[in-house]
């Protein structure tokens, strides 16, 4: 997805102690739940696997006294997924907090935000990392066609 140069959007973790961070991805997780009514769905429409959904919802109950979702395992009526009072209420802090963030932003970067490239530079491209050839001692990285490059290290 491409951004028009001159806008401004913000992306930030609320770290509410040493074993306890709210950032986007959970609570979009808590929002797909309140929507489905199931976890599995709410993975599915965010494009995360089962397990990742499953362990970033049990972090978040963990991390407070008060329970954020409730689970139902299945049976003839199936189980099902369900956001708590204190989850909303976590999800409006969020929501509410990003919005007074990204409009400071958008006050504080108007000028900067016009000066921005369209389109991603050389210097945005992302590397995989050199894996280690054990046998040989040498850095391998693989190509686009598969072929192996190897460096000198």
């Amino acid at each position: 997805m491409r951004r028009r140069t001159g806008t401004v959007s913000v992306r930030f973790r609320v770290d509410l102690s040493p074993a306890c961070a709210i950032g986007p991805g959970k609570i979009a997780l808590l929002e797909g739940i309140g929507r489905s009514g199931s976890l599995s769905q709410a993975a599915r429409d965010l494009k995360m696997s089962y397990r990742r959904a499953w362990l970033l919802l049990a972090s978040v109950n963990t991390a407070f006294r008060l329970p954020v979702a409730r689970l139902s395992t299945g049976g003839t009526g199936g189980g099902g997924a369900r956001v708590t009072p204190f989850g909303h209420a976590l999800i409006a802090a969020y929501r509410t907090l990003e919005s007074d963030i990204t409009q400071s932003a958008r006050t504080t970067f108007v000028t900067l935000s016009r000066q921005a490239v369209a389109t991603r530079g050389a210097s945005t491209i992302r590397r995989r990392p050199l894996k280690r050839h054990a046998a040989a001692g040498r850095s391998v990285r693989k190509t686009k066609q598969n072929k192996v490059r190897r460096t000198r290290t």
